[in-house]
């Protein structure tokens, strides 16, 4: 793994590590690529999924494989915690904590080393649309 101090700051590295600061959920690759353009229109796929994992590598990111979105990236350093999914706008919020008890909920004999919650249904913005 390069050492990220020794790693050419790019302007679109810089677009993306924005884009991550700006929105406070996870982000898919079309996300990053549609919010990056705002700020560099000559981003590319390419470029997002180089970025991404260079990003990862650098613990900077995180990578979070969502039951029906795929792959997600959110910032790191959070602390644990699941995440909603608003069937209506197709967008993956954060929930803070954790209320499951790992060595109540896996069965005797079984064990935990980690464990990720989706939550499925509407979001506030989403529910104010539908009245």
């Amino acid at each position: 793994m390069e050492d990220r101090t020794l790693r050419r700051n790019t302007t679109q590295r810089m677009a993306i590590e924005q884009v991550f600061r700006q929105h406070a959920r996870p982000l898919g690759v079309e996300e990053v690529l549609t919010y990056g353009r705002r700020l560099v229109p000559s981003l590319n796929q390419a470029t997002v999924y180089r970025n991404l994992k260079i990003l990862i590598d650098d613990g900077w990111l995180k990578r979070i494989s969502h039951p029906s979105l795929g792959a997600l990236y959110e910032r790191t350093g959070k602390g644990h915690h699941h995440h909603f999914h608003c069937r209506v706008c197709n967008r993956a919020f954060e929930l803070p904590g954790c209320a499951l008890k790992e060595e109540e909920a896996a069965p005797d004999g079984f064990v935990v080393e980690e464990h990720e919650i989706f939550l499925f249904g509407v979001c506030p913005t989403c529910m104010g649309m539908a009245e």
